[in-house]
């Protein structure tokens, strides 16, 4: 990654000591580091960073938060738990605290990894309007000339990007939630509550505004652009209904389809594959950034088996789900460690083979399963529960790249293609105005050509769908097979009524082997009780 995460919006105060005739020991104050350009874009890789890493430091330096262990408050981590190891898709084994009320549905406002990601989310909100206060149009023009100034008026709109999906991960997971903005006077002080229709309407400006002022295409690699905006926006409309009462499927499909007809980001073609990969597959190998997806991901969240290390991230997706004791998988998924934890349900197994018929032909489904049962008697056991080989630390040429430090470089696919055009089919099966079934039934079958490793462009008896099955109960199956563990599980199946009622069961759903209705409550987390304690204009989720 060129941004460098190498100045940390923590420092940006004067810290003296108790003998207050001392000079302070450090004078990285704002004027000190937004000097010019590069120090303003030193400051957006930290902020990039956010969703990577929890320190300067390396995976063993001391975190920027103190509230959650620093290899467990990876942003990524703990927002992908809670959207995967709370659904048929995942479950693990080990037993830190907290861990096991995700699949078990029984977590409480006293919870350290719902606080973990709670206050992640909020780091990052913070971190992002420090950044947005030292950006405004005076400060640029007293502090830069020339080109400069509007370089940094784009970094400022990402740095904006980066905090309305902070507040979408919190209108998703919390609903509502305290609020605070650049605009805000820093210092302590008790933010005020905004409902999720309030942080909504704020959310929904902001990503509006961005596909107009971000730029038209990203400069580089890992940083977002307009499509990033719609992007994002398509996934807050998608989910509308959820969040206010009001579908806006329409809208989701129409920005989706303009990132599509736009043609900077392109779905990879099935017959790109490798000896090492499918095509599909290349997106989640340690050179996404460079082999042929690279063009499908709108944005990654980057990851470097040297410059970001850290226990979160795709390194916890690539080792988290690796048997310490099978060499065989380790190998396979690019010389891990393997540390035993997360494995998956019969049921998502299920959505690729239940058919019956050849199973090797979609290959999206890929399970590690010597040495493992298909079914669950026991959560805390590893070896009960199929392994996920989505994420390896390989390159497209099969080359590991895991050893010796066993941190991963594979980017995490935040948007992809697939995921816009399966957004535009969602609408289409719903019957949303405007939307073209023939195009929805495309984009489909283009998904489906190319998990079976054929032409996207060519029609095919194996893979494609007739108009007839493009319903929206195809579509979260199709969902769950092209974006397993991408971290949006939880999500769709709330959108499907699927999340806590008994329209679908899955093993272990609520603690129960053969699954159970859960309390509605479930649909968010509590907010943690000690914010609540410490900020009285907050409220908490009904029923916690």
């Amino acid at each position: 990654m060129t941004l460098s995460m190498g100045t940390a919006l923590t420092s940006l105060s004067t810290s003296c000591t108790k003998d207050l005739d001392q000079t302070p020991k450090y004078e990285l104050t704002p004027d000190k580091v937004y000097v010019d350009l590069a120090g303003y874009k030193k400051v957006l890789g930290k902020i990039y960073g956010g969703f990577a890493l929890t320190s300067l430091g390396g995976a063993g330096g001391a975190s920027d938060l103190t509230s959650i262990d620093g290899g467990t408050g990876d942003y990524l981590r703990q927002l992908w738990s809670a959207q995967e190891l709370t659904t048929d898709e995942a479950v693990v084994a080990w037993p830190d605290p907290g861990i096991q009320d995700w699949h078990n549905m029984n977590w409480d406002a006293n919870n350290p990894l719902i606080g973990g990601i709670y206050n992640r989310a909020y780091y990052e909100i913070g971190i992002c309007n420090e950044f947005i206060r030292e950006s405004t149009d005076d400060k640029l023009s007293s502090r830069l000339t020339g080109a400069d100034v509007e370089q940094a008026k784009a970094f400022r709109a990402e740095a904006r990007f980066l905090r309305a999906v902070s507040y979408m991960h919190v209108i998703d997971l919390f609903g509502g939630g305290p609020f605070v903005t650049d605009t805000d006077v820093v210092g302590a002080s008790t933010p005020p509550y905004k409902t999720r229709q309030e942080l909504y309407n704020f959310v929904e400006t902001e990503l509006t505004t961005l596909t107009t002022a971000l730029p038209e295409y990203r400069s580089e690699y890992g940083r977002v652009d307009r499509n990033a905006a719609k992007g994002m926006l398509a996934r807050l409309y998608l989910n509308a209904g959820v969040y206010t009462g009001t579908p806006k499927y329409a809208e989701a499909a129409k920005l989706a389809k303009e990132i599509i007809d736009a043609k900077k980001y392109t779905l990879t073609n099935g017959t790109v594959g490798t000896a090492a990969s499918s095509a599909y597959g290349l997106n989640f190998l340690a050179d996404n950034n460079t082999n042929a997806a690279s063009n499908e991901l709108i944005w990654p969240v980057l990851f470097d088996v040297s410059r970001t290390q850290t226990y979160g991230g795709t390194t916890f997706l690539v080792n988290g789900s690796t048997s310490g004791s099978s060499a065989g998988w380790q190998a396979y998924v690019g010389e891990s460690t393997g540390w035993g934890g997360l494995r998956t349900t019969s049921a998502l197994f299920d959505k690729f083979f239940l058919q019956g018929g050849d199973t090797t032909v979609d290959r999206r489904g890929r399970f590690w399963q010597a040495g493992q049962t298909k079914e669950i008697a026991d959560l805390s056991q590893f070896t009960q529960g199929l392994g996920v080989t989505k994420y390896r630390n390989v390159t497209s040429a099969g080359v590991g790249v895991g050893a010796p430090l066993n941190f991963s470089g594979v980017d995490f696919p935040m948007l992809r293609v697939s995921d816009m055009m399966l957004i535009y089919a969602e609408a289409a099966a719903r019957s949303a105005a405007g939307i073209d079934r023939a195009t929805a039934l495309t984009y489909v079958n283009q998904i489906r050509r190319r998990a079976f490793g054929l032409d996207i462009n060519t029609a095919s008896t194996r893979a494609d769908i007739a108009d007839a099955q493009l319903s929206p109960e195809f579509i979260l199956d199709e969902r769950a097979r092209e974006l397993h563990w991408e971290g949006v599980r939880r999500s769709d199946l709330i959108r499907f009524g699927q999340f806590t009622e008994n329209t679908y069961l899955w093993p272990w759903k609520g603690g129960v082997a053969a699954g159970r209705t859960v309390d509605v409550k479930y649909k968010l987390f509590p907010i943690p009780l000690s914010d609540l304690t410490a900020n009285p204009n907050l409220k908490q989720n009904l029923g916690y």
